[in-house]
């Protein structure tokens, strides 16, 4: 017995985040930027995610104003992205000008101050790279027992060596780290980690590129098409599942099992 979703509707809260690639320098897989967010935090306490957050109505007027060729919804999701990556650990990403470490943490704090990214880009004078972050996945978890519900876009960005600087944003995160995707699966496993079900069905798939060149491969092989997970009886137990068709090595997992958030 399968209970399919219905289609996604309009009403989730618009949000973005990175998964960010480094090359390991022992030359194992690549090291993925996560963070642990406070318990204190609503949704995801104590959780180990991806750096990310809401798009805000300046991302949607920022975005408007940049003459990009894409859609101005996704535009903005990828202003975002860039943005939260900033706010919350100090890393430019996805931006054309000149960047080192003391301005990324003067552009850093300047974001805090004006709560708005467009004054920043100006001030340091900077340019979005919207091509720099590249749609992954995109989960909408559409539940009525959830308080809220987001809907989540997940892109990739790489970092090549990884020669950066980086500082947790304590305002929401607790914790701030390079780790491989199997790594965090086995931190979860172990129960040093908390993972949610999308950050762990993404790490999952993440766990199979040997470098950033194979993900951006898979990207073009499976596009960032809405997943809503689904509940199905497999052997007796009620499963929290996803389609099985979107690049995803492993379809669901017991309910029971289930941490979301």
């Amino acid at each position: 017995m399968t209970d399919m979703p219905k289609d996604p509707s309009p009403e989730g809260i618009p949000a973005a985040t990175v998964v960010i690639f480094r090359k390991a320098r022992n030359g194992g897989p690549p090291e993925l930027l996560m963070v642990t967010r406070s318990r204190s935090m609503a949704f995801a306490g104590g959780a180990a995610v991806f750096p990310g957050g809401r798009v805000d109505d300046a991302d949607f007027k920022l975005a408007d104003s940049l003459g990009s060729t894409l859609d101005p919804v996704e535009a903005a999701h990828r202003v975002a992205a860039i943005r939260e990556t900033l706010e919350e650990t100090g890393l430019a990403i996805g931006i054309t000008g000149t960047v080192d470490a003391g301005r990324a943490r003067a552009a850093r704090e300047l974001l805090k101050h004006e709560a708005a990214f467009a004054p920043v880009l100006r001030a340091m004078d900077w340019t979005l790279d919207l091509d720099a972050v590249v749609p992954f996945s995109r989960w909408f978890p559409k539940n009525e027992k959830l308080p809220r519900v987001f809907d989540t876009r997940f892109y990739l960005a790489d970092l090549g060596t990884g020669a950066v600087d980086i500082e947790v944003d304590a305002t929401e995160n607790s914790k701030l780290y390079w780790i491989t995707a199997q790594g965090a699966l086995d931190a979860a496993e172990s129960g040093d980690l908390t993972i949610i079900y999308p950050t762990r069905r993404n790490l999952e798939r993440l766990a199979q590129f040997p470098d950033f060149a194979a993900a951006q491969n898979d990207c073009a092989t499976y596009p960032a098409n809405i997943i809503t997970p689904f509940f199905a009886e497999r052997g007796g137990r009620r499963w929290l599942c996803i389609p099985d068709n979107l690049g995803y090595p492993v379809d669901g997992e017991p309910v029971d099992r289930v941490s979301r958030g």
